[in-house]
């Protein structure tokens, strides 16, 4: 395919113990971008082979090599790439093998032509094992009841962003996961299209049925910004009352048998529970005040705004 535009690519890709793929993954993607400016961003996130040492051996010029100091995982080595990245676009892979550069060109392409601002790939006749195959269909199936947001394939490392939307991730934790989320968070236009996939070249995989836990409570994280980061005390704050409600109710009910009937609550488990919910209710609520205020120190203390302008439009010109 015939490059669109002479704009810097930078392709970003955490590496773990992968010094068995990484020469014929930067020759594979040396042959995707023949005809492109581009840079290969490789982070090593403290490998415990040889990975640093063979991507140094190779001497390309067009391979630049972030060594992390500890191993931080593949969300914060994807961050640190991402932050050093140059490029007008922004393309992130796994570096196993199993995403296919050539399939980075025609991906491109829907984001130099517009309108969109990622593109993310959907992995065809996926070559994994049912350890990884089955752990993935549950967390894509939650994320898409959870958010309504319809990704077929979430689990796809193979995606290419537009500048502005990739240095606003603000990736941490184990954030990777849902970064397709988190750029619809940021208002990107998000296409999908079917990519290829490849069985492992070498080395092992590094994921397990326990990745299922970790999606959970990451996207109970997601949910709770994607609906709730401008306006916790809407969350906190009803929880907050309704549980004072139900206090209230649960004493004034034990208020009326004691004064009515002459019984004795003092040692009813019921005077426990409606102490509580009040209490609780008014954690909950004082818990809402407190990062409503947070909030508004993270919006005013770096200037930031809650909302993003795509354009400006003067007499039907756009800016």
């Amino acid at each position: 395919m015939k490059p669109l535009t002479d704009s810097l690519l930078s392709v970003v890709v955490p590496l773990y113990n992968e010094e068995e793929n990484v020469v014929l993954l930067t020759s594979k993607i040396h042959e995707a971008l023949a005809g492109y400016t581009y840079q290969i961003v490789y982070v090593d996130d403290f490998s415990r082979d040889n990975t640093k040492k063979v991507v140094n051996a190779m001497a390309d010029p067009l391979v630049h090599l972030v060594a992390l100091k500890k191993n931080y995982g593949q969300s914060l080595a994807l961050a640190a790439g991402i932050d050093y990245a140059e490029g007008e676009y922004i393309i992130t892979m796994d570096g196993d093998l199993q995403n296919d550069p050539a399939d980075i060109p025609q991906m491109l392409s829907h984001v130099m032509e517009g309108p969109y601002d990622v593109v993310t790939g959907i992995r065809q006749k996926r070559q994994d094992s049912l350890v990884k195959k089955i752990p993935s269909k549950i967390a894509n199936f939650l994320v898409r009841r959870v958010t309504k947001l319809d990704i077929k394939d979430n689990g796809c490392a193979l995606k290419v962003f537009t500048r502005d939307i990739a240095k606003d991730l603000n990736l941490y934790g184990e954030m990777h996961r849902f970064i397709t989320l988190l750029a619809h968070l940021e208002g990107a236009q998000i296409k999908q299209v079917p990519v290829k996939h490849h069985a492992r070249h070498a080395g092992v995989s590094k994921y397990g049925l326990e990745r299922v836990f970790k999606v959970v409570a990451d996207m109970m994280l997601l949910l709770f910004i994607r609906k709730y980061f401008q306006r916790p005390i809407h969350l906190f704050g009803i929880f907050g009352v309704l549980l004072i409600i139900l206090g209230v109710l649960v004493n004034f009910y034990l208020l009326i048998i004691k004064l009515g009937f002459n019984e004795d609550i003092g040692t009813r488990p019921l005077l426990i529970f409606g102490m509580m919910f009040i209490l609780a209710g008014i954690q909950l609520f004082t818990i809402g005040i407190v990062m409503e205020l947070l909030i508004r120190t993270y919006y005013e203390s770096q200037k930031k705004r809650p909302y993003r302008v795509k354009n400006v439009s003067v007499g039907g010109d756009v800016s």
